[in-house]
């Protein structure tokens, strides 16, 4: 079989109606009082997109082969990636074999190493190799989970995120996170309504649901280890991203001051091999969540797994639909994944996609089979009631 080469690379962008799930409005959960590093200032403690949570926007990436294929992505850099790829990436894309996707991202991170290595250049970067891996396995007929080994289980097994955990086991799920409330600038009485909630939450579910906290670096060491100690006795599971992702000698205490069998866990926005290396190496956490929209792809996401693998961590990505699932399906190391509830009140499994994708699969009680997979590419279509925009194109 002669491969084909990538013929075109395009950036778009698109807004509103739900396609973004960082762009949600309306009273949605997501955008509700969680606790993030801006929660000290109080103009910005209620709402996440208060303090811009939504302004990247959705960049969507399409790859065309020279045979009329075409394989695409979707990812959070907007207009700021769409820029990066046309104005720059498209010169190490356009012309080479759809097998070509090593050296494809390894001209893509060096060439942007002296303004990228973490943040909207690896969110871009991401969506191109994602884009890439769709393309080629569309090229081959075989869904990307074949490519690159194939399942190791029968089905995919969840927790939920969302704030109605109680509403995720009636659900079918085998844990929920909760989005945490308050952080340190609230003091005593935010730490108290913390527990309190956790508390609570966890008189619904009972004693063997998995319940965890996820604090999206919002918290300092001390108010941490505080909250970790004051949950421990409601049965905490996990601490989720507690501290900037940054401070790295900050989770390696945090992790040897949490109570005897809590787990630490950190990693949706780290970024590259070297980055999960520094997590790994120094002791920081039990569990890496790298989201594959924004470490680097899933060519990167190989690398990082088989570092975690080594020093026995387990990798669990965060979120990403059907861009973690064709990876969850093919690792030893993955033995559940992350579903996050996308609907306003967390009552329902809705796609997490939608409108933008069509075809998702959805958990049912909790659980994906992995025939479900078998489609070429990520096996999901690009609905075309969503407008896109090509702000910056090419001839």
């Amino acid at each position: 079989m002669t491969m084909p080469t990538i013929k075109h690379i395009r950036a778009f962008t698109v807004r509103g109606g739900g396609a973004d799930y960082h762009d949600q409005k309306g009273g949605h959960w997501i955008d509700g009082q969680i606790a993030t590093p801006m929660s000290r200032y109080p103009q910005y403690r209620q709402t996440r997109s208060s303090f811009g949570l939504n302004v990247l926007g959705t960049l969507v990436i399409e790859a065309e082969a020279s045979d009329g294929t075409i394989g695409f992505a979707v990812t959070t850099a907007g207009e700021i990636g769409a820029f990066i790829v046309e104005k720059h990436l498209a010169r190490f894309i356009e012309g080479r074999k759809v097998t070509d996707i090593e050296v494809i991202w390894d001209q893509m991170y060096f060439a942007t190493q002296y303004y990228g290595r973490k943040g909207v250049v690896l969110n871009t970067i991401s969506g191109v190799d994602l884009a890439l891996w769709d393309l080629l396995a569309k090229v081959r007929g075989e869904p990307v989970c074949a490519l690159i080994g194939g399942p190791v289980r029968d089905e995919l097994t969840f927790y939920a995120t969302g704030p109605r955990p109680d509403l995720a086991k009636g659900l079918g799920f085998i844990g929920g996170k909760m989005p945490l409330k308050h952080g340190p600038a609230e003091r005593d009485e935010g730490l108290k309504a913390n527990i309190a909630a956790f508390a609570a939450m966890r008189d619904k579910v009972g004693p063997d649901f998995w319940l965890m906290l996820d604090c999206w670096m919002a918290l300092d060491l001390n108010y941490a280890t505080k909250l970790a100690q004051g949950t421990a006795e409601h049965g905490l599971k996990w601490i989720e991203e507690a501290l900037s992702p940054d401070d790295y000698w900050g989770y390696a205490a945090l992790r040897k001051a949490v109570p005897q069998g809590m787990l630490v866990t950190t990693g949706e926005h780290e970024a590259t091999r070297w980055g999960f290396r520094m997590l790994l190496e120094m002791g920081c956490c039990d569990i890496i969540q790298p989201d594959v929209g924004w470490c680097g792809g899933l060519t990167e996401l190989l690398k990082i797994t088989a570092l975690a693998d080594a020093h026995g961590v387990m990798t669990i990505p965060h979120g990403s639909s059907v861009y973690s699932y064709h990876f969850v399906a093919t690792r030893q190391n993955s033995p559940f994944a992350e579903f996050l509830m996308m609907a306003p009140e967390a009552d329902r499994v809705v796609p997490m996609f939608y409108p933008l994708l069509l075809d998702e699969p959805l958990p049912e009680n909790g659980r994906i089979r992995t025939s479900a997979l078998d489609k070429p590419g990520f096996g999901v279509r690009l609905n075309p009631d969503c407008a896109l925009h090509r702000p910056y194109p090419r001839p």
